[in-house]
């Protein structure tokens, strides 16, 4: 008992000692997280043991040594390799740039209001951001005159026919219906979703709150568990332009035959080709795009969800534009689970939305407090007066406070100067739909962006641990497609001698299994082959001619093969089934392409193979042999330990 307890202390000790540490070589070493997060990329479908991971490690390490190498002869400073690790980071750095915590948290969110619609009213007073003083001041004693009338106990409606400045509230009173998440701007997304529940003491309405255009005031009137989304056909048959009674009357009763076509067994998409308005939908048989709720008016959005199962066609619906029939091609519930699928797939459409900016600010945060970012502003109006002068070509006044070489930013390195600040300027002059509206206090914040996103995205292994890995492994990947060339590939090939001496040393190897010369067709289909062996029934010494005639539907290779290689072999022994110039049965291989084979001459017993005929396959041996030998040379510069208490400590 007291030597397993001392076993158990020296195996704990002996990890404490090595810390994480699983392979050491030279002065290099492979973690035990690195070889862990190897295993699991390159073994998905394995299950860890003791001999898979030993088998992995042996290949693991090989590729270590080789990558080593490859370092020590600096063949990471090649231009061709630093060109390719560049164009990597651009191609995939952007995917980085954002703030994974709030972004986890926005799809968190997005995940809960999608288990709710909520239906909406709300009460709108425009004030855009750069209002004058006097426009503001107009718009907020509106505002809080509606709020006035509602604490007064003035009906919703009346008020926002009275007060709302959106167009369509003298005919909806303010109300838009049901909502779900991403259908709303995200700062009124925010008001409605924070609204408290409905319950005896009325439907709650929000206070005066300040959104991107004006103010607004919300009100919460009903609430209902996620529609989710729903793919559906329509057929619209439309009102004629200025319809009168009549004109609408004879477009319900054609809409109404057209239903009972349906039912009677008529195909939906050839009746809406034939009979829809809907341009946008008619030639695709009236498929529409997915859609959920807050894209198409209620009564629409209420007819489609209300199908009960797919497949299934409503009753003539009317609206304002003539009478829709429906059919439900497919309902897409609301996810229950926030798995990480799911919440990948919000990630995904926030990413996509307005609302990613609100990520972005806080991602801007992150950035200046992990790169220790630096501002250096003047106080007062000093910078912006210099700037409107240097804007016009005039001398800016003098100030000591503040000239070109003033610096106002600074990160790691380097420093961003007014000059800079001025050049950033000049450049907007370009696009001025960027500049449009704003402040020199809004252009600042946008220049200080740039920065900062500019140097982290250049620095960004310096910050993530993920990105970093990435391009670790790209690097690794050419650099070991590089020595191998230099030292094993281009080796090989062009050692004639070596070749052959290996060829002459291995001759027993390189002999012919039973098989025949043979043509070996590839067809994408039976008929194209059927007519391609009619033609070469006649006349098999025109093949090339015959393939060339199909204009690259068929493809041809001509040589010696074993019979496993020949299309239709079979398990049993094909000699005596195979007649010379006859074709073989058409046979689709893997590729689901139809293959067949004329056979010109059978050789019935093994035979040895000439150097010419086995060059390929002592070109891959002879690989094979100067690859081990280098690796033990690797071994002996690169000596190697593996800590065994760390390798058991592997999970299982």
């Amino acid at each position: 008992m007291k030597k397993v307890v001392l076993t158990i202390a020296l195996l704990l000790s002996f990890v404490r000692f090595f810390g994480q540490t699983l392979v050491r070589y030279g002065n290099q070493t492979i973690s035990r997280e690195e070889f862990i997060r190897a295993f699991r990329k390159n073994n998905m479908n394995v299950k860890p043991s003791e001999k898979a991971y030993r088998d992995y490690l042996k290949l693991y390490i090989r590729y270590r040594l080789k990558v080593q190498a490859a370092l020590d002869e600096k063949l990471d400073t090649l231009a061709g390799q630093k060109t390719d690790l560049q164009n990597f980071k651009s191609q995939i750095a952007d995917q980085y740039i954002n703030d994974e915590s709030s972004l986890n948290r926005m799809a968190k969110e997005a995940f809960l209001r999608s288990q709710q619609d909520l239906r909406i009213s709300y009460i709108f007073v425009a004030a855009a951001k750069n209002a004058s003083p006097a426009d503001t001041a107009r718009a907020w004693k509106k505002i809080q005159d509606a709020y006035r009338a509602l604490g007064n106990h003035k009906d919703f409606g009346e008020t926002a026919v009275e007060f709302s400045e959106d167009p369509f509230a003298k005919t909806n009173r303010g109300d838009i219906g049901y909502i779900t998440v991403f259908d709303l701007p995200y700062a009124m997304e925010n008001i409605a979703y924070g609204l408290g529940r409905i319950n005896n003491q009325g439907q709650p309405v929000s206070s005066v709150s300040r959104i991107e255009g004006g103010y607004v005031i919300v009100k919460k009137t009903a609430e209902r568990p996620g529609w989710g989304r729903i793919r559906a056909a329509q057929i619209l048959v439309a009102f004629p332009y200025q319809a009168n009674d009549q004109a609408k009357e004879e477009t319900r009763r054609r809409a109404d035959s057209i239903y009972q076509a349906i039912q009677a067994g008529s195909d939906f998409g050839s009746l809406a080709k034939k009979f829809s308005g809907d341009n946008l939908s008619f030639q695709l048989g009236g498929i529409l795009p997915e859609f959920g709720i807050g894209k198409y008016e209620s009564g629409f959005e209420q007819t489609a969800f209300g199908l009960k199962k797919d497949g299934e066609v409503s009753q003539p619906y009317a609206s304002s534009f003539g009478y829709h029939i429906i059919k439900r091609i497919a309902r897409k519930p609301v996810s229950s689970q926030a798995d990480q699928k799911v919440l990948n797939e919000w990630k995904e459409k926030i990413k996509a939305d307005p609302r990613v900016a609100v990520s972005k600010k806080e991602m801007l945060q992150t950035i200046i407090r992990q790169t220790h970012f630096k501002e250096y502003l003047p106080a007062g109006k000093i910078l912006w007066d210099y700037t409107d002068s240097a804007l016009q070509n005039k001398k800016p006044s003098a100030d000591p406070s503040i000239n070109g070489q003033t610096v106002l930013f600074e990160v790691p390195g380097k420093k961003y100067r007014v000059e800079d600040w001025i050049a950033y300027r000049k450049s907007l002059k370009a696009a001025p739909n960027l500049t449009n509206g704003k402040k020199n206090e809004d252009l600042l914040d946008m220049y200080r962006q740039t920065i900062a996103f500019q140097y982290y995205k250049d620095h960004l292994e310096l910050y993530n641990p993920d990105y970093a890995r990435q391009l670790t492994d790209f690097r690794d990947g050419n650099l070991l497609f590089e020595i191998m060339q230099r030292q094993i590939w281009n080796q090989a090939s062009a050692d004639s001698i070596g070749l052959k001496k290996y060829f002459d040393a291995h001759v027993e190897k390189y002999w012919w299994k039973p098989g025949a010369d043979a043509i070996i067709f590839n067809s994408p289909n039976l008929p194209a082959a059927q007519k391609l062996t009619s033609r070469l029934a006649s006349n098999l010494g025109d093949w090339r001619k015959q393939v060339d005639s199909f204009g690259g539907q068929i493809q041809a290779d001509s040589g010696r093969f074993e019979w496993k290689q020949i299309p239709g072999h079979g398990n049993t022994e094909p000699a005596s089934r195979f007649t010379e110039y006859v074709s073989t049965e058409p046979a689709k291989n893997a590729a689901n392409a139809v293959q067949f084979a004329y056979i010109v001459r059978k050789y019935p017993s093994a035979q040895p193979r000439n150097f010419e005929e086995a060059r390929g396959l002592v070109i891959s041996d002879y690989q094979n042999e100067l690859e081990e030998k280098w690796l033990e040379v690797l071994k002996k510069k690169y000596p190697v330990v593996i800590y065994e208490p760390v390798f058991q400590s592997l999970p299982k």
